[in-house]
């Protein structure tokens, strides 16, 4: 049975992950910041749940430790935050701090927690949710300052542990979900949750070497850094 390591639970895309790779059989350890504050996640058939807020870094190395004889297929890096105001003059440097906390120091500290887990499985693959809002060949239309910023980096990230990791037998990706009917996305995005991570695990399926350090659509379509 392969197991799945899922960040950011709670919600949303996360729920969603969780929910499909217990449907289809994997061993689910899903984490969110608050387990009581998720209707969803606790209870859900099939998945283990653990509280996890990802800026606490101390708390993510007594987790990793905690599983550190558990090999992890597929590291699933979600949580994330949109940021406060984005546009400019009215970005706020306490938002921008926070919300690259969350959406990019966090991922490279789980990286560095959790990949002796990954490297020890058969899937070995860490896969980060970007956005496309992080690419800057595909930036037309400016603002979204503090979210770009964040997934720009992030998507910088990959591509670093996409090298440094290769020894190890570890692909790193980054992945965008679409446009999605979640708190984030809000009502008028153009996917619901079930079909933009049905996508997205078919992506995740379809992996080899090839593939590391590529930013890849739901649909598996790579996008421009």
């Amino acid at each position: 049975m392969p197991t799945v390591f899922i960040t950011g639970a709670s919600r949303g895309l996360g729920l969603e992950f969780a929910r499909q790779y217990a449907q289809a059989g994997w061993r689910v350890i899903a984490t969110c910041r608050n387990l009581g504050g998720s209707e969803g996640l606790p209870g859900l058939p099939g998945v283990e749940t653990h509280a996890l807020d990802v800026t606490d870094f101390e708390a993510m190395k007594a987790l990793a430790v905690k599983f550190e004889t558990c090999p992890i297929d597929l590291f699933l890096c979600n949580a994330g935050i949109f940021g406060g105001d984005q546009e400019f003059g009215e970005v706020e440097p306490q938002d921008f701090a926070r919300t690259l906390n969350t959406n990019l120091i966090a991922p490279t500290m789980l990286a560095q927690a959790f990949w002796p887990q990954v490297a020890a499985s058969k899937g070995r693959v860490m896969a980060f949710l970007s956005s496309r809002m992080g690419s800057m060949e595909d930036n037309k239309s400016g603002g979204y300052y503090i979210y770009r910023a964040s997934k720009a980096g992030l998507n910088a990230i990959v591509k670093s542990l996409s090298v440094d990791l290769e020894a190890k037998g570890i692909l790193a990706v980054a992945l965008h979900p679409g446009w999605v009917k979640t708190d984030m996305g809000g009502e008028v995005a153009l996917l619901q949750p079930s079909d933009s991570i049905a996508g997205l695990r078919q992506v995740l399926a379809g992996l080899s070497q090839k593939h590391s350090g590529k930013f890849l659509n739901y649909d598996g379509l790579e996008i421009p850094w």
